[in-house]
C-alpha cells in the first residue's frame, strides 16, 4: 500500500472513485453493516447519495485507499451553523473499510485521520454511535481512547431482531498524538475549517436568465419589461466561469410561466460549455422533470411554485436526490409569489422556508420580486430574518446594484450565518459590478 495521503478528504469524485466508492459501500453493507442499509443499494442509489452528499456543507467525506482505489470512508458531521451550543461538537458516521480490504491497519489510519481533521478544525468532542453487532468497530473505538457513556436498548431493527446502539465520545484536545502508522494530516490536506462569520466567504451565483433562447433580466418579475444581453448563453456562461465564479445559477423563465421547460437548448449548451457546477430553475412540477435535468448534469435543481401548490413532490424529490433539491421562494412584501411571479399568495415566505426545510431541501433562494432588476439593493431586513429562522443555507436574490450592496450583504451576513450566498444579475451584466471586485468583497 502507498503511504503517500492513505486518507483525503473528498471534495468532489471522478466516475472511477465514484465506482469504487459505491462497490465498497455495497460489500461492507453485505458484511453486516454500513450506512444504515440493509440490502445493497446499487451504482445508481450510491451515486445519487454520494453527490447529493457532498453539496451539503455539514457534512465532510473521507475516503481511505488501497493501491490508489478507494476501500472505506467516513463521515463528520457538523452541527447547523447557528447551533452555536453546539459548535465545538462534531459527529462520526459511516466509518467503514470493505471487507476486501481489512487486516491491514486501515481502519485504524482511517479513524486517526478523520480525528486529526476534526481537530485541525477547532472541533474538541468527536461522538460516535454504533450498532452492538459491529463489534471490529467497537473494539476500534475503544483502542482509540473513546468513552463509552450510554446504551440504546432498541437501536435498530434487523428482521426479527433488535438490535442495541452504543454510544461514545473523545475530548479531541486531551489526546493530541498520532500513531506511527497514522501518519498526521497537514493543514494542506484537510478543507479550513468552518470560518467564523465575520471571515467565512459567501458564494456569488451570476444569473442566467433565459427567455426565447437568449439571456436576459427583468424588472420586477415582469416578462414584458425584459432587456436582452446575450443571445449566446453558452458563450456568457463561459465568460462568467472565466471571470473566477464557481457556480452559476439559470432560470429557464418561458418554463416558469409555461410550467414545464422551454430553453432545452440553451441549457443544454451551457452545460456542454462549462464545467462548473449550475444550479437551475423554472418549470419543473414533477419528478420525470427533475431526474431529467439532473441527470444530464444539473447539479441542482430549484423547485418554486411547485413547493406551494405539491409540497409532497419536493419532499419525495429530496428523499430521491439529497442535497440537490433548492427551494425557491419568492415573495412580494413576505408573501409567496407563484407560476413565474404572476400569482401572490396569502402564505408568508418564514412559513414556507419552514416546510421547505421540514421537506429536506439543500438551500433556499430568498427573492424580493420588488427589488429583482430593480439595482436599489437587497432586501436585508428579509434575508436576516429568512436566514435565522431555518437552519439550511439561505441564498440572497433580487435587487444588488452596486458593490456597497454586496458589502451590506456581508456585513448582514455577520448576524445571520444561515446567509450562503448572493446571486446577482443585471449589475454584472451593465458593468455596475466587476467580478473581480464582487469576489473579493464577499470572499
Amino acid at each position: 500500500m502507498s503511504r503517500k495521503k492513505p486518507v483525503q478528504r473528498i471534495l468532489q469524485l471522478d466516475e472511477d472513485d465514484l465506482h469504487a466508492l459505491c462497490e465498497a459501500v455495497d460489500a461492507a453493507i453485505l458484511d453486516g453493516g454500513g450506512f444504515g442499509w440493509i440490502q445493497p443499494q446499487g451504482r445508481q442509489v450510491l451515486s445519487r447519495y454520494f453527490k447529493g452528499l457532498l453539496l451539503v456543507p455539514e457534512r465532510m467525506l473521507f475516503a481511505v485507499r488501497l493501491d490508489g482505489m478507494i476501500v472505506g470512508c467516513a463521515q463528520l458531521v457538523r452541527a447547523p451553523r447557528n447551533n452555536e451550543a453546539q459548535a465545538m461538537c462534531v459527529t462520526l458516521m459511516h466509518l467503514f473499510v470493505a471487507p476486501y480490504a481489512r487486516k491491514q491497519g486501515l481502519g485504524t489510519i482511517l479513524l486517526h485521520e478523520v480525528e486529526n481533521a476534526a481537530r485541525s478544525m477547532g472541533y474538541r468532542v468527536l461522538n460516535v454511535d454504533v450498532p452492538e453487532t459491529q463489534t471490529a468497530a467497537i473494539d476500534l473505538f475503544r483502542k482509540a481512547g473513546f468513552d463509552q457513556w450510554g446504551t440504546h436498548p432498541h437501536y435498530a431493527r434487523i428482521g426479527d431482531q433488535t438490535v442495541s446502539g452504543l454510544f461514545f465520545t473523545k475530548l479531541l484536545d486531551n489526546d493530541r498524538s498520532t500513531t506511527a502508522e497514522a501518519p498526521r494530516m497537514t493543514q494542506a490536506d484537510v478543507a479550513p475549517a468552518e470560518p467564523t462569520s465575520s471571515t467565512r466567504s459567501l458564494t456569488l451565483y451570476p444569473a442566467i436568465d433565459l427567455k426565447d433562447g437568449a439571456c436576459v433580466r427583468l424588472r420586477r418579475g415582469e416578462m414584458d419589461d425584459a432587456t436582452i444581453y446575450s443571445d449566446d448563453p453558452a458563450a456568457q456562461a463561459r465568460a462568467w466561469c472565466d471571470a473566477g465564479f464557481k457556480w452559476l445559477h439559470a432560470v429557464d423563465l418561458n418554463g416558469a410561466f409555461a410550467g414545464q421547460s422551454a430553453n432545452v437548448p440553451a441549457v443544454r449548451a451551457i452545460l456542454e460549455a462549462t464545467t462548473v457546477p449550475m444550479q437551475l430553475g423554472g418549470g419543473l412540477r414533477d419528478m420525470k422533470a427533475i431526474a431529467s435535468w439532473l441527470e444530464a448534469g444539473v447539479t441542482r435543481v430549484i423547485l418554486g411554485s411547485v413547493a406551494v401548490k405539491n409540497p409532497a413532490l419536493v419532499r419525495e424529490a429530496c428523499r430521491a436526490f439529497p442535497g440537490r433539491i433548492v427551494a425557491g421562494i419568492d415573495a412580494r412584501s413576505g408573501h409567496v409569489a407563484t407560476e413565474g411571479w404572476a400569482e401572490v399568495s396569502d402564505m408568508q415566505a418564514t412559513e414556507l422556508a419552514l416546510r421547505m426545510q421540514e421537506a429536506g431541501v439543500a438551500a433556499i433562494i430568498f427573492t424580493e420580486i420588488s427589488r429583482d432588476g430593480m439595482l436599489e439593493g437587497l432586501d436585508l431586513e428579509q434575508t436576516v430574518a429568512l436566514a435565522n429562522t431555518v437552519t439550511v443555507p439561505v441564498i440572497a436574490s433580487g435587487g444588488v446594484g452596486n458593490i456597497e450592496h454586496l458589502a451590506a450583504l456581508r456585513k448582514a451576513a455577520d448576524h445571520a450565518p444561515g446567509i450562503e450566498g448572493v446571486i446577482v444579475g443585471r449589475a454584472l451584466y451593465d458593468g455596475r459590478v466587476s467580478p473581480a471586485e464582487a469576489l473579493k468583497v464577499l470572499a
